[in-house]
């Protein structure tokens, strides 16, 4: 076994990895970029060594500088995780050219199986069905739009490389197809160094389920079964789920069967993933399932298939790089019970699951279920990388059995900081066909509003929000009335009137300051009494309608997070009313809707633009957002330029006329 190995990534799977190989009494190199320099994988690791700034680009993609840091601490190995280099066959190759271990498959393997054209055509000399499209290697946008017709709208526009969504666009128009292919091919350039695309046919209703396979050098490979991704957005996993939901045993190994006779094809060495498309129009079927593509490293979901074989594939990883055999063969498998992985995102499901950037300032997690994260309370989640905070993992003894526990868990997890997607994921865990396991890949896009509707905030969060909005929450209220900024008054009570709001809903009031830190909040309906009974840690201790009840109360800018037993709720403070006029009287104003990076820029002043043109793209977290017109209007100025760090709400350009 290895002594010391250097994991060539960060967050979650950095913190995965050293787990397994701590066990195994591995020492355990980090690397990190300028914005992880106090990062978690980088606190945990046996020493660590920068790499380069805060862009991907100029860190974790440059293989000069993670080969440099493996021999400056001497590691015998590297891990690449997933992403960024972990599919790249020329880190690989410059590993060998080092004489370091690269902890995955040959080269060879991968430049075989790690780009979608390529594999397609593979696997289709082997017999097996591929999804219909153009997976050759021209590039002519009229070439490829007149495949697109041939194949029949909607189609899937896609990067060759990578996965996880980036580079990857969905097309119902062909008027759509020219900004979809450039959009791609640059997110895929940013994301894995290749630009290159192919389109297929968008199936409506399907499945997407995969394979984990492992190989060994000694020519044995196995499958360890499937897994149900299905439920994506924005054509990334939220959740997954092993085994498959209703899946026949005859479909079980066929798929199982394609899968390890791939691996072979290519004499592929230790994990991969290769990934099916069903189509369920009429159910799952031994005959309409189609090859996608071979991830040819870990998957970012392979726990819920530890958890249903009592596995660990990170040991399986590295025991295979050093030429040991597979523990286990194909008859040793056996699938015990039913397992659940959600992940807990930094975005926003109420406006098209943008990515959100803060400082974790609350970080809650339950502790009844397999937690795989790579941050902690205070870390900050930038615009540079995957939003990514954690992954909960549950194993039941069947599907209904792990899925409680999935509610439960996710039922146990608060953050504040940012905006998440954990009250989108509970919504989602107990939909009625999540929970009937009659799911596929466009259940979320059809059924986002629902997903989105959240139950009113009680009132103990709505009382606690407005005493905070008033600022007396973390005031001396111990009876000195040159102490407080309450409004005292030697005869009468203050009352202290707020605004604040719920999804949009305004919520309007007074406050009336009590005697040692109690006060009386008058709704337009109701009244209530509440009362501080310790400010000290977290949660904060209040007496509400005589029940003592813990509370979590964060406030960022005008955004205050109330978090009651997890169940959290963000009420918005409207801007003063001088601020509000001031944001009308500027006309045209184009402002950024996320933290991010300005990439492009695709207009210049005095140009006349149409509504929806697309006027500038920003990156964050490796996803490109267009930028586009609201209305007709005419560019009068522009304020950033490609390259720009921008933050959310940031002017980006203005208009000559009002296009409103």
């Amino acid at each position: 076994m290895f002594k010391t190995i250097l994991i060539a990534n960060r967050g979650e799977i950095a913190c995965r990895v050293m787990r397994t190989a701590r066990r195994l009494g591995i020492r355990c190199i980090a690397v990190y970029s300028d914005a992880d320099r106090e990062a978690q994988h980088v606190a945990e690791a046996n020493e660590a060594y920068r790499i380069g700034p805060a862009p991907a680009a100029e860190s974790y993609l440059s293989i000069d500088a993670i080969i440099a840091a493996a021999k400056r601490s001497s590691a015998e190995a590297i891990h690449p995780g997933y992403g960024f280099l972990s599919e790249r066959a020329e880190f690989a190759d410059a590993c060998e050219a080092a004489g370091i271990t690269f902890i995955g498959p040959p080269a060879a393997a991968m430049r075989a199986m790690g780009l979608k054209d390529t594999a397609k055509q593979l696997v289709q000399k082997a017999g097996v069905p591929v999804v219909p499209g153009y997976h050759g290697g021209i590039e002519d946008l009229k070439f490829l739009a007149e495949r697109a017709r041939e194949i029949g709208y909607p189609i899937i526009v896609k990067a060759v490389a990578g996965g996880g969504g980036k580079g990857m666009r969905r097309v119902d128009d062909p008027v759509e197809l020219a900004v979809a292919i450039e959009t791609a091919a640059r997110e895929a350039r940013a994301s894995f160094g290749n630009g290159r695309i192919l389109i297929e046919k968008f199936i409506h209703k399907a499945r997407h389920l995969e394979i984990q396979v492992f190989a060994d050098s000694h020519g044995n490979a196995v499958s360890l079964f499937e897994r149900d991704c299905s439920l994506q957005r924005r054509h990334q996993k939220v959740i997954e789920e092993a085994p498959a939901p209703g899946m026949p045993e005859d479909m079980r190994r066929a798929m199982g069967e394609a899968a390890v006779n791939a691996a072979r094809e290519v004499g592929y060495r230790g994990a991969g993933t290769v990934e099916f498309l069903a189509d369920v129009s009429k159910g799952l079927s031994f005959d309409k399932f189609y090859f996608m593509e071979m991830n040819t490293r870990l998957q970012v979901e392979h726990p819920v298939t530890e958890a249903i074989t009592g596995l660990d594939l990170v040991e399986w990883q590295l025991r295979v790089a050093t030429g040991e055999r597979l523990p286990k063969t194909q008859d040793q498998m056996s699938i015990d019970g039913h397992s659940f992985e959600a992940r807990i995102y930094a975005e926003d499901p109420e406006r098209q699951f943008l990515p959100s950037t803060g400082r974790l300032t609350h970080l809650q997690l339950p502790r009844d279920a397999r937690v795989d994260s790579g941050v902690r309370e205070g870390d900050e989640i930038t615009p540079y990388y995957d939003p990514l905070i954690a992954k909960l993992i549950v194993h039941g003894r069947n599907r209904e059995a792990a899925l409680a526990k999935l509610e439960k868990a996710l039922g146990e997890t608060s953050v504040m900081g940012c905006t998440t997607n954990i009250a989108f994921l509970k919504v989602l865990s107990q939909h009625p066909e999540v929970v009937s396991g009659n799911i596929d890949t466009g259940l979320i896009e059809r059924e986002l509003q629902s997903l989105n509707q959240q139950p009113y905030p009680s009132d103990a969060a709505i009382v606690i929000a407005a005493i905070e909005c008033l600022n007396f929450l973390r005031q001396n209220l111990d009876g000195d009335p040159w102490g407080s900024l309450t409004g005292w008054r030697a005869w009468g009570e203050s009352h202290s009137f707020f605004r604040i709001a719920w999804r949009d809903q305004p919520i309007e009031g007074s406050v009336v300051p009590l005697e040692r830190r109690a006060f009386r909040v008058e709704l337009p309906e109701r009244t209530f009494s509440c009362s501080i009974v310790s400010r000290e840690g977290e949660p904060l201790r209040f007496d509400f309608a005589d029940q003592i009840i813990g509370a979590t109360v964060v406030r960022r800018g005008r955004q205050i997070d109330v978090s009651i037993d997890c169940d959290m709720h963000t009420f918005t403070v409207p801007a003063p009313a001088f601020a509000e006029a001031n944001e009308r009287s500027v006309t045209g104003r184009l402002v950024s809707p996320i933290t991010g990076v300005v990439s492009v820029v695709k207009c210049k002043t005095g140009d006349r633009v149409a509504k929806g043109y697309v006027l500038l793209v920003i990156e964050a977290m490796k996803l490109e957002h267009a930028v586009a017109a609201g209305n007709d209007g005419t560019v009068a100025e522009i304020y950033v330029k490609a390259g720009d760090h921008v933050h959310e709400k940031t002017e980006l350009l203005r208009f000559a006329d009002d296009p409103s």
